[in-house]
């Protein structure tokens, strides 16, 4: 008896030390972000609303119905007068980029945000394990992530993945990676740059639905500083609670919704369809599916069961009805479950779309349209200038959990959860502007200044103003 009763304490024992090393693992495969840098070009990319005028006049292949549809899109586009645009456009030549003009751009960019992010986490280049480079439209060789570790000199053995034509949703793709390395390595710093080069990507054709990417994009880029160190947890920003993917390139409407291709005149642009709105909302909505029970509680998962059997009994007792048109809001209260919502920045109908989806208030939406008036759409990494902005508004606390949901070519919907580790305040590339948002109105002054071209009907008989001579 006493040798079983000594078996079945050593078992117990084994037991307990196997679930004890199981959640010892556990706590080496998180995902924290200790930093991150957005990039805020100089002052002298700044677009106006005269040079952005003087840059649609001289593009000679648009006629009197472009310029009425561009001054349509972009007094509806929800962006302001301070974005950033690249170099070239202001040099004049955005119409024949070199490859020189699209490594510079990058260069700009990696040369400010990863030698102010690594300076202010007092992170050696030398200590990087992971460096994950995501920039959709421009495949340099050597690799811009290889022009990255020759100039900060990173080890031999640094692990190394470059994305492209990832699109809008790339920040989470390669954090997604990151992720993925961190369950099977322990002690690991990763740098996550994620930026977009728009230098050698002016279209400059006439086709509608691809002068509309000329005027949503802008400048802009992100470095990301991520470990699963358990010794760093004190200087933890933030904490990976979940990831989740949904790609529907096997649908031919979702793949070719959104793609880069030649126009007829074999002028290269990116095509923006009419069946975007239709691919989101259907990505979206496949997201959320597999998303929602991992982020939201129990109670509120119960509640949308039972009115949802509630609503099948009375279809059931009822003669069926047509659904209304419009953007339909989702049965699940998402507040339940977050605090913040991160949103890609790809206009304002972008963001209406999802808070109305999500029932969302004005203040939820507030840093992603204050984003978008500000910065404009970044592509990848407009998320973390959403980010910045709540920091910068002193909004994300200790313990808050921060929904974050991109869209991208392919088509692509990826979300994730942040819980935020604690208070935090720094202004990042908002210092300077932070206390004049929200602003007044968000209305740009382009149908002012240019509002006239509606009252054109003669293409050949055109009084241009004199800033526009």
């Amino acid at each position: 008896m006493e040798f079983l009763s000594f078996l079945y304490v050593v078992l117990a024992l084994y037991f307990l030390f196997l679930i004890w090393r199981l959640f010892d693992q556990r706590r080496d495969q998180e995902c924290y972000i200790l930093d991150y840098q957005c990039y805020k070009p100089t002052d002298d990319r700044m677009l106006g609303t005269e040079f952005c005028g003087k840059i649609i006049r001289r593009t000679e292949n648009l006629g009197l119905n472009e310029y009425k549809f561009l001054l349509k899109a972009i007094v509806s586009s929800g962006i302001g007068e301070q974005t950033y645009a690249p170099r070239n456009i202001f040099e004049g030549h955005e119409a024949s980029p070199t490859l020189d003009d699209g490594v510079s751009e990058m260069d700009e960019f990696f040369n400010d945000s990863i030698e102010k992010l690594l300076a202010r986490s007092a992170i050696s280049p030398s200590e990087i394990d992971v460096l994950v480079v995501n920039i959709s439209m421009l495949a340099a060789v050597p690799s811009l992530s290889s022009r990255i570790i020759n100039r900060y000199k990173m080890r031999d053995d640094i692990k190394v993945y470059n994305l492209t034509g990832m699109g809008c949703s790339a920040s989470l793709i390669s954090l997604d990676i990151i992720k993925n390395i961190f369950k099977s390595q322990r002690n690991k710093f990763a740098l996550l740059v994620t930026s977009e080069s728009l230098s050698p990507n002016w279209y400059s054709g006439n086709d509608r639905s691809m002068i509309l990417a000329n005027c949503l994009f802008r400048s802009g880029g992100c470095v990301i500083l991520l470990t699963n160190k358990r010794s760093l947890t004190h200087r933890a920003m933030l904490r990976l609670k979940c990831l989740v993917r949904t790609h529907h390139g096997a649908r031919e409407e979702a793949y070719s919704c959104c793609i880069q291709k030649e126009d007829e005149q074999g002028r290269v642009g990116f095509h923006l369809g009419k069946t975007l709105p239709k691919a989101a909302t259907r990505a979206f909505v496949d997201n959320l599916r597999v998303i929602s029970p991992k982020i939201l509680p129990t109670r509120e998962l119960l509640r949308f069961l039972v009115v949802s059997l509630i609503k099948k009994l009375r279809i059931r007792g009822s003669a069926p009805k047509l659904a209304s048109g419009g953007t339909t809001k989702s049965p699940l209260n998402f507040k339940t479950g977050v605090d913040h919502f991160c949103l890609h920045t790809g206009g304002k109908a972008v963001i209406d779309g999802i808070g109305m989806s999500l029932d969302l208030s004005e203040h939820d939406l507030e840093p992603a349209r204050m984003t978008l008036h500000r910065f404009g759409n970044t592509s990848a990494s407009s998320l973390w200038y959403v980010l910045g902005y709540m920091e910068a508004k002193k909004r994300l606390k200790k313990g808050d959990r921060v929904f974050m949901i991109s869209f991208g070519a392919g088509f692509k919907c990826n979300s994730c959860l942040w819980e935020v580790m604690r208070d935090l305040g720094d202004a990042n590339v908002w210092g300077d502007c932070i206390a004049d948002y929200p602003p007044e109105t968000l209305a740009n002054p382009f149908m002012e200044k240019y509002g006239w071209i509606n009252d054109v009907e003669d293409p050949n008989n055109i009084e241009l103003p004199d800033f526009l001579k």
